[in-house]
Order: structure tokens, then sequence, then C-alpha cells
């Protein structure tokens, strides 16, 4: 069996195993002695999670500072903090600039590649280590298992060659991902290869993801007339609430989008960690949106009167005079929620109707379409100051692996990011 020897050795060419083998190379390269390292990569092309995110356009990060960041990162931000003082939102703007990449920053401080191509950032990580010549990236190496004895020894099979492999080395990184998409190589494989070692894995769900309501799908899966009415819709400026057994566990405000997963955009993802968690736990879950958040029940009360002072209490008339056009045939088919509503009453109904649209949820799109992993490698077993494990000495972890994520917004690749270069800094310092 081919056997090769190395200082360090980073399992996952995504976002984290990228970053951590750029910033070595970086580093490195313009020194004649440099510690040897290797990127294992089970997909063809590295970064093909990167590729799709943002729709393709990559929200690679944000320009908020600490006290502004913390906020959205789960479920111990605390963990995250000297990664991200070590490697922040504007170092990862600096990085990035310096290998070549030109960045804009977006409405809500986001920040993405000029070209709204994400493509370019993946293109410009694995161009900077294979321009620098510090890190062997090897692809379609699909790792079969870790483990250590004086050295860590990485098992990993040569897709191309039909050949299996052998590599050694004084410390790895598992940067792995985690099971969100997993036909971009996310498959879960960090989890177990943390536990052949003695870690622990918090329990994984999907996080970020779409919120399916009742009766948005027929038996067969396809959507209902209700999904039909609703998929395509883009509301903005709402408010929404998350209901857990009857009692609201979460406000958000924002934008909303129905999709043929359920209810997603910003808000719906913003709610979605809550709902999961709850809904695997056998609580009851709604969506409440407030269409007129900027409203009053009383001030809608008085304007739906002065709209009907004509005369006419036609349902139609009245929602076309409050909301957008293509809000109006949903509503209508919500109608129901309405029950009591007869013919003069709505002036009195719709008020209430119009800040409280509620959607009983049924399900949620699991790990093949959410946007990250929730759960993971836990903390307690992890050092934040260096990210080596507690338990196995020269074992590094980075990213989605860790039971750690982030809101919608650039939060996640920005983790990935800042754990990463901790993990590579602490990892090759003393080389």
């Amino acid at each position: 069996m081919p056997e090769r020897n190395y200082d360090f050795a980073i399992i996952g060419g995504g976002a984290a195993g990228l970053m951590a083998a750029a910033w070595i190379t970086e580093q490195w390269k313009s020194l004649q002695a440099h510690p040897s390292v290797v990127l294992l990569e089970k997909m063809p092309r590295p970064g093909r999670k990167i590729n799709i995110t943002g729709k393709g356009r990559c929200n690679l990060t944000n320009t908020r500072m600490w006290d502004e960041f913390s906020p959205h990162i789960h479920p111990n931000p605390q963990f995250a903090k000297n990664a991200f003082y070590n490697f922040s939102t504007h170092d990862t703007m600096d990085f990035f600039k310096s290998i070549g990449l030109e960045l804009s920053v977006e409405r809500g401080q986001r920040v993405f590649p000029k070209s709204m191509r994400a493509m370019d950032v993946t293109d410009a990580l694995a161009g900077c280590i294979k321009r620098g010549g510090v890190v062997d990236l090897e692809t379609s190496a699909r790792v079969l298992s870790v483990k250590k004895s004086d050295l860590f020894e990485v098992l990993y099979q040569d897709d191309d060659a039909c050949v299996e492999n052998l590599v050694k080395a004084r410390k790895v990184l598992l940067a792995t991902g985690g099971l969100s998409y997993p036909s971009t190589g996310s498959s879960g494989d960090g989890y177990a290869f943390a536990k052949s070692l003695g870690h622990s894995i918090i329990k994984c769900r999907p996080s970020l993801t779409a919120l399916t309501p009742c009766e948005y799908r027929e038996k067969d899966g396809t959507l209902s007339r209700f999904g039909k009415s609703l998929c395509g819709l883009q509301l903005k400026n709402v408010a929404v609430s998350l209901v857990v057994n009857g009692a609201v566990v979460q406000e958000e405000f924002g934008d909303i989008d129905f999709t043929d997963g359920g209810i997603e955009g910003s808000l719906g993802f913003r709610i979605s960690r809550k709902a999961v968690e709850a809904m695997d736990n056998g609580q009851k879950i709604s969506v409440v949106l407030d269409l007129k958040p900027a409203l009053s029940q009383e001030q809608l009360h008085q304007r739906i009167k002065r709209e009907s002072s004509s005369g006419n209490n036609n349902l139609k008339y009245l929602l076309s005079r409050l909301l957008p056009h293509q809000m109006i045939s949903p509503f209508l088919y919500l109608e129901r929620q309405l029950a009591d509503m007869q013919p003069g009453k709505a002036a009195a109904l719709l008020p209430q109707a119009l800040k409280n649209l509620k959607f009983n949820i049924a399900s949620y799109v699991g790990f093949e379409r959410c946007v990250v992993t929730n759960g993971g490698v836990s903390l307690k077993e992890v050092s934040q100051k260096t990210m080596e494990s507690k338990l196995v000495e020269g074992l590094y972890l980075a990213g989605e692996v860790l039971d750690l994520d982030g809101d919608t917004g650039g939060y996640n690749l920005q983790l990935a990011f800042s754990t990463a270069v901790l993990a590579a800094k602490s990892a090759t310092e003393k080389m």
C-alpha cells in the first residue's frame, strides 16, 4: 500500500479545509522551508458546496464585528469568540482581496464576490493553494478511516486509480462539513471519524431549512392547490412569530419566501432552527405572519372602514387596497381561516386576519436541501483557544463538523473560515 508522511493532513476540501490550506500557503509560500501539508478531498473538485451557496452567488461573510455578529451564532457563541478575533469578518475580506478576489458589499452588510459567481470564491482559494506549492491538494481522495498511534494514520481510497493509500501525519484537521447537501460530499464522514477517536456527537438536525405548512402537499408529495397558490410568493417587510405548543418563542422581521419546500427566505430560515428542534421533540408548531406590522389592528380597522365606506365590502376589493397583487389569490384561498366571515363582516374581521395569518406546520425539508447542520462534535471537547481536541493531541476540528452554526447572512462561512484559520495557525505555528 502506498504510504506518505506529512506534518499536517487536512481532511475535507470545503470552506474550512480550503481556507486552512490557503492560509497556510500564504504564510509559508515565500520561505524555503515549510511544513509538509496535504489536503484530502473526496470529490473530483473541491468547494462544491461553496459553489451553490447564496443561490450561486456566495454570501461569503458580512461586515459585522463581534458584538453584532455573535447573537447570530448557535448554540454557544462564546466558543467562537477567539476564532473570530483571530480572523474576523474584515480579515476574511482582506484575505480574499489579497489572493485576487474582488468583493462587493450588498444590502444587510452582506459580502459577495464582485462577479456574483460563487465558483470564483472556490477558484480563488484553490488557485492560491496550487500556485503556492506548499500544500498537496488531492481530489477524489475518499478517506476511509482516521486512527492515532504515534502518528495519525489516514487511510483513503484514490477513486480515480481505485487503490488505497495511507497518509501518516503529526497533526490532522477534520474539516469534513456536516450533513447538509450530501450531493456536494457532505455525508457526515467527519462525525464517524471524530466518534472513532473518542468524541461525542450532539444530535444533528437540518437548520436554515424550509418549513412545510399542513396541506401544502398531496399524499404523493406533489404540491397541493394550496401549495401552488403560495409557491413563488415573496413578501417584504413582514413580521413572523414562531409558536410552539401555543406559546410564542421567537419573533422576527424581514422578508419571507414561499417555495416548493414551504416557508423559506431569511425569516423562514431564521426560525427553522427552533422549529425543527421542537418538531423533533413532538411539539406542535405554527408560524404566524403579520402582513402589516407598521399598522396596529385599530389603524387597519379605520383604513378598511374608509375603503368600504363606498359600500363595497367585497373581500377581494378590500385586499387589493391593502396587499401586493400577488398576495391576493393566496389570501383568498386561506379564507377558510376566516370561517366566521360573512358578507358585511369583512371590515370587522380582516384587520385581525392580516395581522395573524396562521400556518400550522406539518414538516420540514431535510438534509438534502437545508443550508447547514445543527449539531456535531461537542464543543465541550474542543479548545476554543486553538480548535484542538481536548481528547486527542494533534487533532483539530473546524467548520460545520462542530456543533456550531449561524443564521443566514454569511455567518456560517465566516465561522468556517475563522475556526479553520485558528486551527491551521495553532497546528503549524511550532512546525
